[in-house]
């Protein structure tokens, strides 16, 4: 049996047994039908199959992704906190090891809806601790191991995408969070079921609240695009507790970086168009919940959009070159810091890889008993922290010197780049130098026309 095929039937088997033996310990967490919450609901609660993510890189596994990275690297705290609605949200925090009490940027990375899991994002989280980063990982009210319903039966996930801006929100306030400055839902939740929650973050003494990020996708691409908008003259105020201004300083969005027209802009098929799919259905709808802040650029934002979707059939259409660029066009006439990368034979999936999932290859090689190679995730991996190392490291920091030449590394990433769809860049490296390309990959040699 190939090792990567027996590495998912373990994991997937421990995974069920943990999820169990934690409803068989606090059976609050089997919440009546109707809420939605069993043994193994929501749909990836038992962590099996697809869900299990890479599955070499859970505690206990032999190699560089399992008992290296947790034992020698990283400290990984498992959290419950309240959201809003007083839904118990299950999630980790993470910080790399032998930092001292030294100031961390932080990153807040926010799943995908259609149950996608956290671990399907552990691949991000453990790079980002690497390159330095204290990182929030969890599901969403809905999804995973998190509850499916508030206790008034309010739902998550597919049915309620208000909970990836609300969510996020929340999630920010509790990153804040101090044993001097509590968790607010914490403190209004506090009691409603018999789990031990979190009054504040672990690793608070840590947290350079001055710099802090967040990645998302799929929907919880839209989650980030929106809350970057708040406190911007033509969106919203800032709605969150511990913070008088929004303290997000920059984002990654994984399929796609929504405009104001189109806030949830990702790839659902290769056979209509993103706008055609996406861009007329109105408030109210799943894609384009009420309540949602409107889009305004604000911060530094880099996009992924992909070719193919959920559906990677071959293209039966004309597809203008610019048709993923409406985030992107956005962000360049505000005049805020914007890349957007669209890579050639990516699908939807690529950014939660799991197993059978259509995607393209993130696990050629297994030699090291670690996923290594593959064509997508070392291109979204090394554009995502070179991104977040350009505006969110400081002087001295690993990935602040050489940040704006990852970003401009057309010789290795380039010819990756779709031939479908332009992947576009606007910025200004660290000397003031503004790097500006509508089209990188037909520029290529080139870098771009510079000012």
């Amino acid at each position: 049996m190939p090792a990567f095929v027996s590495r998912e039937l373990q994991q997937s088997a421990t995974n069920i047994q943990a999820v169990l033996q934690r409803s068989a310990q606090d059976p609050s967490w089997n919440l009546p039908p109707a809420f939605g919450n069993t043994g193994l609901t929501p749909l990836c609660a038992g962590g099996a199959g697809p869900c299990v993510g890479d599955p070499f890189r859970y505690p206990g596994v032999s190699g560089p992704d399992g008992d290296i990275f947790y034992t020698q690297q990283a400290e990984v705290l498992p959290v419950v906190y309240y959201d809003q609605g007083c839904a118990r949200i299950s999630g980790q925090v993470w910080k790399p090891r032998n930092t001292g009490n030294r100031k961390l940027p932080a990153v807040i990375i926010k799943n995908g809806s259609v149950q996608a899991n956290e671990a399907l994002y552990w691949w991000a989280a453990q790079e980002l601790v690497r390159a330095g980063y204290m990182v929030l990982t969890n599901d969403p009210r809905g999804q995973g191991l998190s509850d499916f319903a508030t206790p008034t039966g309010e739902q998550g996930g597919n049915i309620n995408g208000a909970v990836f801006f609300e969510g996020l929100v929340n999630d920010i306030d509790f990153l804040m969070s101090s044993p001097s400055k509590p968790y607010p839902h914490e403190l209004s939740c506090k009691g409603t079921y018999p789990t031990v929650t979190q009054a504040f973050n672990p690793f608070h003494q840590q947290l350079d609240e001055t710099r802090i990020g967040a990645a998302g996708h799929s929907y919880g691409a839209a989650g980030v695009t929106w809350v970057q908008s708040y406190g911007a003259e033509d969106s919203e105020p800032w709605p969150g507790l511990l913070s008088k201004t929004n303290p997000l300083k920059a984002i990654v969005a994984w399929d796609a970086l929504g405009s104001r027209n189109t806030p949830a802009s990702a790839t659902l098929t290769s056979l209509l168009s993103t706008q055609t799919v996406t861009g007329t259905l109105p408030v109210g709808t799943l894609i384009n919940p009420e309540g949602a802040p409107p889009v305004s650029p604000r911060v530094p934002a880099l996009g992924f959009t992909s070719e193919y979707g959920f559906t990677p059939a071959p293209f039966v259409r004309n597809t203008p070159r610019e048709e993923h660029l409406a985030g992107f066009k956005d962000w360049v006439a505000a005049g805020v810091p914007v890349y957007n990368i669209t890579i050639a034979g990516s699908t939807h999936l690529d950014y939660s890889p799991g197993p059978a999932l259509p995607a393209s290859s993130w696990c050629p090689k297994t030699d090291n008993n670690a996923c290594e190679g593959g064509w997508a995730k070392p291109m979204i991996t090394h554009y995502t922290l070179a991104w977040f190392d350009r505006f969110l490291k400081k002087p001295g920091e690993q990935g602040y010197d050489d940040a704006d030449l990852r970003l401009l590394d057309d010789a290795q990433w380039a010819e990756r780049m779709s031939f479908h769809f332009a992947s576009a860049r606007r910025f200004k490296t660290r000397d003031g130098q503004l790097f500006f390309s509508e089209d990188i990959r037909m520029q290529y040699p080139k870098k771009s026309s510079t000012l």
